[in-house]
């Protein structure tokens, strides 16, 4: 997206690449126009004080560092699992919607720092990713129906698919495993079965039902990686499954540290061991690493 969209005066979200902070927008303001080569852009932020504590904190950012304000929507009612962001500690942290109370309240899970906190409807919106000048998935008058979703999902799975399958289960949050489906059972479910987990007795494949939630397409190759970059979000290949993670440090030979946030852990992995992390959002997959890019 080109600079001139940023001009001094626009209101922006602003995301801060430091500890404690990863997965939060803050709200704030261009200060100065980036020169037409620039990467980098002055801001003003509205919530974050200097320190001073008595002014706005000012600072150069990079243009992946920002995004245009999310418009607000009228008031909704959330689902549990659902992705959400919430006004919380001056900035959007991202959750999810982990119990539906009464009253307009929510149960919310924040995965990097692995809390659970309620809130009101009033301090949700539904999580968003700028993609290419988009958001994703699409504003709510634009969205399908439920109902529409859950027909769009079974259509891109038949008997034989090649998918991958995640868990709400404690330890396996964040994981997904290679699976084929068996037979498509229609409203949204799917009798799979798993690639490498097996039965208690070891002689059999793990076939389960699963939900639309829970399934998505095996995603694409993205090519041979030549070299993953510090701080880039990957999948591992760990414990039968692909997870999450953020590479933290390149320890040379093709190996890898990898941090894992639900776990706290650092793990070593080989490059043939790893792949890009990719989201598979609205039936479209979104790379992680370009879901901020601007400067396209």
């Amino acid at each position: 997206m080109a600079n001139f969209q940023f001009k001094k005066g626009t209101k922006v979200e602003i995301s801060i690449d430091e500890d404690g902070f990863r997965g939060a927008w803050f709200s704030g303001t261009v200060v100065k126009t980036p020169a037409k080569n620039d990467k980098k852009v002055m801001v003003e932020y509205e919530t974050l004080l200097a320190e001073d504590e008595s002014t706005p904190l000012k600072e150069k950012v990079d243009l992946v560092q920002i995004r245009p304000i999310p418009p607000r929507e009228s008031k909704r009612v959330y689902e549990l699992n659902d992705e959400v962001d919430v006004s919380y500690n001056d900035g959007w942290w991202e959750g999810v919607i982990t119990q539906v109370l009464q009253g307009g309240q929510y149960s919310v899970y924040f995965r990097p720092t692995r809390e659970q906190t309620e809130f009101k409807d009033a301090d949700l919106r539904l999580h968003r990713e700028w993609v290419h000048g988009n958001w994703v998935p699409p504003l709510e008058e634009e969205a399908v129906l439920p109902t529409e979703d859950m027909e769009k999902e079974e259509n891109h799975f038949c008997k034989g698919s090649l998918v991958e399958v995640s868990s709400d289960e404690d330890g396996f949050e964040g994981a997904w495993f290679a699976a084929s489906v068996v037979e498509v059972l229609g409203e949204g479910k799917f009798l799979v079965e798993y690639k490498d987990l097996k039965t208690e007795d070891d002689k059999e494949f793990v076939r389960e039902e699963v939900d639309a939630l829970h399934i998505r397409p095996r995603p694409p190759k993205t090519g041979k990686i030549d070299k993953f970059k510090e701080f880039e979000e990957v999948d591992a290949l760990y414990n039968d499954g692909w997870w999450v993670g953020i590479i933290s440090k390149f320890l040379g030979r093709s190996k890898y540290q990898v941090f894992f946030k639900t776990t706290d852990e650092e793990l070593e992995f080989k490059d043939d061991e790893l792949r890009l992390h990719q989201d598979w959002i609205k039936g479209k997959w979104v790379m992680a690493s370009k879901a901020m890019d601007l400067s396209g």
